[in-house]
């Protein structure tokens, strides 16, 4: 009886592997994920209008959700007090309505995803879109996407929150209203999608990647009827072929994308640190960031609010100089600073505008391919140095712009400017805010070596293992054998042909020979054997191994021949952290392969002389 649940449990287990682990449950979460898709475009559409709604207020004193820019008020000096009304509405809904509004956005959905099981209060999902929104419309120099990913979010993480979900499946719900609301707001469906797997869902796999997917694909039907089709900034065309000395250019620009986005990561938290050595409630510091953005926004109006129009001009190319040094001197300084002071508003426009204005003052001096290129290869490697996600950035640019003729310049620079970031500094401007709040996230995906090695590759051999028929005598002799390996807890019991019978532990072997003392020779081992011990196969992944001990809390197991059941080895938890070993082995292990040999007969000639 043992024997034949031994065997169906391993033809399940062989049966259940596969190249994915996904289920049926897949479905459901699927649908609830496309329903979120739908919703997902409505509030980014609400944002967007609430933002138009409080730039009316704040700028030009009417109620409105006519597309207003802060750009063209006629306030004049008093537009400098407009910044700091809208942060002081901010920190104190911050303070008595939820701490959460503050930032901007993906690392406080990072952080609900790692430290609160996918849960999120519902008072966020008003809070912090209302927040954003007074802040960019007060002038605020940030976008409007990082709100709408954490108020996306949200409504999933809510409708989760309603049935019997397992954290991963809440997750993946955040993650499709978050991801939804990035492609409703961008018309940028792939790199929602993109930016979820780099940034939010940490696995690759179909259980999330589907409903996150179609989440975002839902968002941008929807958004055809609420915001119109893309793309959202439109580029003069670009040549196909740039040649050696155009990616060349890109290198540069690459470069020094990775610069900047180096600079900014630093400048933001550098502010932050600032502000917290001040000697009053942080309830205060958006208030003080909005006198910077005030006058910032007085010296230069076009760094104030989220600047689309800006952007797309930038990418337009045909713009004065003074607007990209006016981008990056004072959009970049106000910037950092005020989201240093903890307002609420997102990073994406801004860096899309910064990169765009470095890629204008590059054009200067580098190959012209059209107006516009280098700010539009600028802008993705921007994005991909700074949230050190470089898929994101190259098919951010393509999707914003449906300019697929950069695809090459801008997969050259949004690499060159990861790597950038990556050598030198520890963590992106994501992470640093998850890092100091005493926590840490790795950006890096590979496949776990546990489910390509195989149980085989790993178990001991050389064991002991006691005779079925055998006596406790017997037993005894082959413990205590000066051959015997160390280290062995658990003895299968065998028949004659080596086929297991059960299996007795070194603490009941111990107990028996106390208790047996003086009748070693009538115990038989059979009666102190477990019949039907947990095992492992020689032919399994560990990963499968793994799952196995961590269910049954047991930690080692028989390996078994997979044919014909015998006793092939043992395998423990030991044995597996060897397998990890093994793999950083193949990591660290520096060797040479290949040797260039001269013939034997071979001399080097000494030089002759003239």
């Amino acid at each position: 009886m043992g024997q034949q649940t031994q065997t169906k449990r391993h033809k399940s287990t062989l049966k259940d592997l596969g190249d994915f682990t996904t289920t049926i449950r897949v479905v459901p979460i699927t649908l609830m994920a496309i329903v979120l898709g739908a919703i997902g475009a409505y509030i980014a559409w609400f944002l967007l209008k609430l933002i138009d709604f409080f730039t009316n207020v704040f700028y030009y004193h009417r109620l409105s959700t006519a597309f207003a820019s802060p750009v063209g008020n006629h306030l004049g000096i008093y537009a400098i007090a407009v910044p700091v009304v809208g942060a002081l509405i901010v920190g104190l809904m911050a303070r008595y309505g939820s701490e959460q509004i503050r930032g901007h956005g993906i690392p406080e959905a990072i952080e609900s995803i790692l430290m609160n099981g996918s849960r999120i209060r519902p008072r966020l999902a008003i809070l912090k879109p209302l927040s954003a929104a007074i802040s960019i419309g007060s002038g605020g120099p940030f976008g409007a996407e990082g709100p709408i990913i954490m108020t996306g979010g949200a409504f999933g993480s809510i409708l989760a929150q309603f049935f019997h979900f397992t954290s991963m499946e809440r997750r993946t719900l955040l993650v499709a209203g978050a991801a939804a609301g990035m492609s409703a707001t961008f018309a940028a469906p792939l790199s929602a999608v993109l930016i979820a797997v780099e940034l939010l869902l940490f696995e690759w796999k179909p259980r999330s990647a589907i409903p996150v997917a179609l989440a975002s694909a839902t968002a941008c039907a929807v958004r055809r009827y609420l915001l119109g089709l893309g793309p959202l900034f439109p580029v003069p065309a670009h040549p196909v072929y740039i040649g050696p000395v155009g990616l060349g250019g890109c290198i540069i620009a690459g470069l020094a994308a990775g610069a900047l986005s180096a600079l900014l990561t630093l400048g933001v938290y550098a502010a932050e640190d600032l502000f917290k050595r001040l000697p009053i409630h942080w309830m205060w510091w958006p208030a003080i960031g909005g006198v910077f953005v005030g006058l910032g926004g007085l010296v230069f109006p076009e760094a104030l609010g989220v600047g689309y129009d800006t952007i797309g001009k930038l990418l337009q190319g045909n713009v004065p100089l003074s607007i990209f040094a006016g981008v990056l001197l004072v959009k970049s300084a106000i910037w950092m600073i005020s989201l240093g002071s903890g307002t609420s508003g997102g990073v994406l426009a801004p860096l899309l505008m910064m990169g765009a204005a470095l890629g204008g003052i590059e054009s200067l001096f580098l190959p012209h391919f059209g107006l516009g290129f280098w700010p539009l290869v600028s802008m993705g490697a921007i994005l991909g140095g700074t949230m050190r996600s470089p898929f994101t950035g190259i098919v951010f640019a393509i999707e914003l712009t449906h300019d697929l003729n950069m695809l090459l310049p801008l997969l050259v620079a949004c690499f060159l400017a990861h790597a950038f970031t990556v050598l030198t500094l520890k963590r992106s401007i994501l992470t640093e805010k998850i890092s100091r709040r005493g926590y840490h996230l790795s950006r890096e995906y590979g496949l776990d070596p546990l489910e390509i090695l195989f149980v085989r590759e790993v178990m001991r051999t050389n064991i002991v293992a006691l005779p079925y028929d055998g006596t406790l005598q017997e037993a005894q002799e082959l413990v205590h054998h000066d051959r015997r390996p160390r280290g062995q807890f658990l003895f299968p019991v065998v028949d004659s042909e080596r086929g297991l019978r059960g299996a007795v532990t070194r603490k009941q072997l111990l107990e028996a020979f106390e208790e047996k003392r003086g009748h070693e020779r009538s115990t038989r081992i059979s009666d102190i054997a477990a019949l039907e011990p947990l095992v492992a196969f020689a032919d399994e992944p560990l990963g499968v191994v793994v799952r196995r001990m961590a269910e049954s809390g047991l930690t080692r197991f028989p390996v078994l021949d997979p044919l014909d059941r015998r006793l092939v080895g043992m395998i423990s938890l030991n044995d597996l952290l060897g397998a990890r070993i093994q793999n950083l082995e193949d990591e660290r292990a520096r060797e040479r392969v290949l040797r260039i040999r001269m013939p034997s007969g071979y001399k080097a000639r000494p030089p002759t002389a003239p």
